[in-house]
């Protein structure tokens, strides 16, 4: 009995109830529904299966090539701002950056693990490039800027998103050796092992040089 009053007051809070938003908003598909929408798609069955932008370019170039860049497009800055908005939502409710940091990570979660679709979901990497870019813009851009270089030199997506992360998250612990206000790098830590889990089956192709060029 204890137990279920100390969930109920957990998830009645208002850091609670802002975990759950997080979750289901970040786990909101729009990849998936994007491909259903304009291609008449179910992109979890072509390609990786993924439901991010890589994978939308890809199913909408063999269906609709005259639109495929665009809803990609889309499909990034949406998985962008889904994570995004939640945080500046909960920023205007004073939430403290330590539980703001929390959403982030959460919101990351619900994109890569959705709910909508039995726990299956994309690579995290928008989403990340987003809540990230609300407490460290400049790792952000720095990530961006190292993602593009690798995508147009190399032409694999998932080589690009791997080292964009990489390199974004790794310059944090020389820009802001101590995080404002939460003072400890584990968030950023736990998305990019979040981002590399989700992206292992790219890794094994890419060390037998089996990953597709896409972008």
């Amino acid at each position: 009995m204890v137990v279920l009053t100390i969930i109920i007051d957990f998830f009645t809070s208002i850091n609670g109830i802002f975990y759950v938003l997080a979750y289901l908003v970040g786990g909101i598909p729009f990849g998936f529904l994007y491909g259903k929408i304009f291609g008449g798609i179910n992109i979890l069955k072509v390609g990786s299966g993924s439901i991010g932008a890589t994978n939308v370019l890809r199913a909408l170039k063999e269906k609709k090539p005259e639109i495929a860049k665009k809803v990609a497009f889309l499909t990034i800055l949406s998985d962008a701002l889904k994570g995004i908005l939640v945080l500046l939502f909960a920023k205007s409710m004073g939430l403290t950056y330590e539980a703001q940091w929390m959403i982030a990570f959460l919101a990351v979660i619900g994109h890569c693990f959705s709910p909508f679709l039995k726990f299956e979901g994309g690579k995290g990497v928008a989403t990340s490039v987003g809540v990230i870019g609300v407490f460290l813009p400049l790792e952000a851009i720095l990530g961006l800027i190292v993602w593009f270089l690798i995508g147009k030199f190399f032409k694999i997506s998932s080589l690009a998103s791997l080292f964009g992360v990489l390199f974004g998250v790794g310059i944090s612990f020389i820009l802001h050796p101590d995080i404002p206000y939460i003072h400890t790098h584990t968030p950023l830590v736990l998305i990019t092992i979040v981002i590399f889990y989700k992206h292992i089956p790219n890794i094994v192709r890419l060390i037998q040089k089996k990953e597709q060029r896409v972008i």
